[in-house]
């Protein structure tokens, strides 16, 4: 785990500066390479996508908040080495240089069912569009009334 953690970090770090694969376009598939954590993966091309209006725990200092490891493996048994769609938004990009998106297996919206499953919560203070927020809050409120998860407590 250590190591992992390790590498994530290292990839982080030493992402190199170079122009994004993602054309952003309606509906653009891709591979995923791997997951990073909870609520981020990166594609095949080596562009980080960032899934828009989640948050989900985090690894601090190497340690995992709680449910930070079930949130990360929840997002790689779900997408990694499959194809997944990208969803755009109004803001394409985040302060780490991640792509924005919200992300579709198959019918499936991958941001929802994380909030949904209680891996973690929905983040609608930014600006991005009102028709996915609504749908972020309700499955929010869903695991919270079913206490999953985060809401355990």
């Amino acid at each position: 785990m250590f190591l992992l953690v390790g590498f994530a970090v290292w990839r982080f770090f030493t992402w190199p500066d170079r122009p994004y694969s993602v054309t952003f376009q309606a509906d653009e598939e891709h591979s995923v390479a791997w997951v990073v954590d909870g609520d981020t993966l990166e594609l095949e091309n080596g562009d980080r996508v960032r899934l828009i209006g989640v948050d989900t725990p985090e690894f601090t200092d190497g340690k995992p908040e709680p449910f930070a490891e079930e949130a990360t493996q929840f997002l790689r048994d779900l997408t990694e080495k499959r194809r997944v769609r990208l969803q755009f938004d109004r803001e394409r990009f985040d302060k780490y240089r991640r792509v924005l998106a919200f992300v579709w297996v198959d019918d499936t919206l991958v941001n929802e069912e994380i909030v949904r499953l209680g891996y973690g919560k929905a983040m609608t203070q930014f600006g991005f569009s009102s028709r996915m927020k609504k749908r972020l809050r309700k499955a929010e409120a869903a695991a919270k009334s079913e206490g999953l998860r985060i809401w355990s407590n």
